[in-house]
């Protein structure tokens, strides 16, 4: 699996599956989500408690022995810590989520400021390889003017539209200014990654971070 490259503190360990991860190589304790493509935000201990799935995006921990985790196939997985290892958070941010508030949601539950926290982008579907239509562009936009040069017109009248800039342009939004990884594309790497855009038969990546 994919280790982050970022200075978390020694207690955090995270990572994301490759498409021939063993389902062992995943720390115990590890609770999913029924992500719905949206915002809201649970505690670990709201998916615990819960009887069946719990609809939400995002995941935050606090406790030792705590697995935040999300799946993902072409959406952005973003993981979250605290630099003195005290919170833990994973969100799924497809471009709904994303331009909802998913990621800004997130910081808020975490109850610290954003000069606090650092967050890692794993993989995702890179802007040469994600073509949208106005109506995701317009969506960005009227939020922030500046989402303008995350999208690059092309040749068919539409749009690619870099996931990886607009997380970052939302996070430093929010004072998150240590953030990592970005560095990838799902669908032009199928030796590694699953790709919904590419196979909508595929799997799904797992993203984790976890308080040891």
């Amino acid at each position: 699996m994919i280790r982050p490259e970022w200075p978390a503190p020694d207690n955090v360990l995270a990572g994301t599956t490759l498409v021939d991860t063993p389902d062992d190589a995943l720390p115990p304790g590890l609770a999913l989500l029924n992500q719905v493509h949206g915002s809201r935000v649970v505690t670990i201990d709201d998916v615990r408690a819960a009887a069946g799935p719990t609809d939400a995006d995002a995941v935050t921990g606090h406790e030792t022995g705590d697995v935040c985790a999300v799946r993902t196939a072409d959406c952005l997985p973003v993981l979250f810590c605290a630099r003195d290892g005290s919170v833990i958070a994973a969100a799924h941010a497809g471009w709904r989520g994303l331009a909802a508030g998913v990621l800004e949601n997130t910081v808020l539950a975490m109850a610290r400021a954003g000069p606090e926290l650092m967050a890692w982008i794993g993989p995702a579907i890179s802007q040469p390889n994600f073509e949208v239509g106005d109506e995701v562009r317009e969506a960005f936009v009227a939020h922030d003017p500046a989402a303008a040069r995350c999208f690059a017109a092309n040749a068919r009248g539409r749009w690619q539209a870099d996931l990886y800039a607009l997380a970052r342009q939302r996070l430093g939004a929010v004072g998150v200014a240590r953030v990592y990884g970005g560095d990838w594309c799902t669908f032009g790497d199928a030796e590694r990654f699953h790709s919904y855009r590419r196979d909508p038969g595929c799997g799904r990546m797992v993203s984790f971070v976890a308080l040891k």
